[in-house]
C-alpha cells in the first residue's frame, strides 16, 4: 500500500476537530490504572482514527493508546501496523495550554517509516516520510519544507518536558554550558527539533511507543536523528513492553551528544 500522506493528515485533521469540540464545551477527566488522565476527547478521537485507518486498509493493524491491550505473541508478528496516540498531551488538554496533539505514525519492520503530527488549537500538521521529505502546514496555508539544523547553535537550544522534567536533565544542563531551554508539552517537542526551532530534546524519562514514534518519523524525515543513550535509532515492536528507552533528539550528528549525560 502507497501512503497517501495528505490523506493522513485529514484524518488527523477530522480526529483534531473532534477533540476541540469536547474541548471548547468541557470535559470530565477519568485516571487511568497507570494514573495517567483519560477524557472524553481521548476516546472520541481514537475512535475515529481507528475506522477511518481501517477504511483505507483493514488488514493493516491498528496499535493505539486507547487500545494497547494487543497480546505480544500476536503483535510480534506484525511487519507493518498503524501506531497512534490519539490524544498525546492529555495532561496539557486538561490544563488548557493548547500543546496536545494527534499522533498518527506507519511502523514497517520496526522503524517509523511515515508520521502526522497535528496540533488541534493551531490547525497546524507536521508530517514526513523517509527518502521523502518533511513538512509543516498552518491552517489553510501552502505546506513548506522543514529541515532539522544541521550544525548546533551557541549557545545551545534546548526543549524539554513541561510535565516531566526530572534530576537527570539537570545533570545534562550542567554539562552542556551556556543555553536557552524551553518547556514544550507532547510531540511538539521532537517538532521543533525537526523544523530546527531547537538543537536537541533530551528525553530522559518514561513514554511509550505511540508517544514518540509520528514525531520521530518527522525528525527523521527532516534529516534529524532519535537515538537511545548508546546511540542507536529507537525501534518499535520489537519487545512486550511498550516503554521506550530514555533517549536523545538532535539535528546535528556530528555533535557527541552522550559526552554530556
Amino acid at each position: 500500500m502507497n501512503i497517501d500522506l495528505e490523506h493522513i493528515v485529514t484524518i488527523a485533521s477530522r480526529a483534531s476537530e473532534a477533540i476541540m469540540d469536547i474541548y471548547t464545551r468541557g470535559f470530565d477527566v477519568e485516571e487511568k490504572a497507570d494514573k495517567s488522565p483519560l477524557t472524553e476527547a481521548d476516546l472520541a478521537a481514537h475512535h475515529l482514527i481507528v475506522r477511518e485507518l481501517s477504511q483505507l486498509d483493514s488488514c493493516l493493524p491498528v496499535l493505539s493508546e486507547e487500545s494497547a491491550n494487543i497480546p505480544w505473541n500476536e503483535r510480534s508478528r506484525w511487519l507493518r501496523y498503524w501506531l497512534v496516540d490519539p490524544l498525546d498531551g492529555t495532561r496539557e488538554f486538561v490544563e488548557r495550554n493548547g500543546e496536545f496533539t494527534v499522533n498518527i505514525a506507519l511502523i514497517e519492520s520496526g522503524r517509523a517509516t511515515c508520521g502526522v503530527v497535528h496540533v488541534p488549537v493551531t490547525r497546524t500538521s507536521y508530517y514526513g516520510c523517509l527518502e521523502r521529505g518533511a513538512w509543516k502546514k498552518e491552517g489553510d496555508e501552502s505546506p513548506r519544507p522543514i529541515r532539522a539544523a544541521a550544525q548546533r547553535r551557541y549557545p545551545l537550544r534546548i526543549v524539554d518536558s513541561r510535565s516531566h522534567a526530572g534530576d537527570s536533565l539537570e545533570r545534562f544542563l550542567e554539562q552542556v554550558g551556556p543555553h536557552e531551554i524551553m518547556s514544550m508539552g507532547s510531540s511538539l517537542k521532537l517538532c521543533l527539533v525537526a523544523e530546527g526551532e531547537v538543537d536537541i530534546y533530551p528525553r530522559l524519562g518514561p513514554t511509550s511507543e505511540w508517544d514518540t514514534a509520528a514525531a520521530q518519523a518527522v525528525v527523521e524525515a527532516a534529516g534529524g536523528l532519535v537515538t537511545d543513550l548508546e546511540g542507536q535509532p529507537l525501534r518499535y515492536n520489537r519487545k512486550d513492553s511498550l516503554l521506550n528507552p530514555h533517549f536523545l533528539v538532535f539535528g546535528d550528528e556530528n555533535e557527541d551528544w552522550r559526552r554530556y549525560l
